[in-house]
């Protein structure tokens, strides 16, 4: 029998985050991406997409943001918007902090999620 040369390909159906409140930061996400939450799971849980993209949070209790930059990351967000001073703006209106620390110079800008996890946030077309 021959051997397939066809490289094994996946698709992301799901990324799941944890903070000390899952509903708060579907909300969160949801605006920040434009996006919809789309299911709940009591005060326990809930998902986001945008339809063919789904990101579900949770809350863990005994959860504990990384010590950024001293802890070094798992995981994070890249986020791109066409108008990043206002996205910006608008992010921390709704619960994000900046933090003194901005490693991107002017390619882009860390900022803290309301349960303290860092995730930058860039110009569309831009390597950030």
């Amino acid at each position: 029998m021959a051997k397939s040369n066809a490289a094994a390909t996946g698709t992301v159906k799901c990324a799941a985050f944890w903070g000390h409140d899952g509903k708060a930061l579907a909300d969160f996400y949801a605006a920040a991406l434009g996006w919809k939450v789309t299911q709940t799971f009591g005060d326990t849980a809930a998902m986001i997409s945008d339809g063919t993209t789904t990101y579900v949070f949770y809350t863990a209790e005994s959860f504990k943001a990384p010590d950024w930059p001293a802890d070094e990351l798992v995981f994070h967000l890249d986020l791109t918007f066409a108008d990043v001073e206002a996205a910006e703006r608008r992010l921390i209106e709704r619960g994000a902090t900046k933090p003194a620390h901005q490693p991107g110079g002017t390619h882009w800008t860390v900022l803290l999620d309301p349960s303290g996890q860092p995730f930058c946030i860039s110009a569309a077309g831009t390597n950030g």
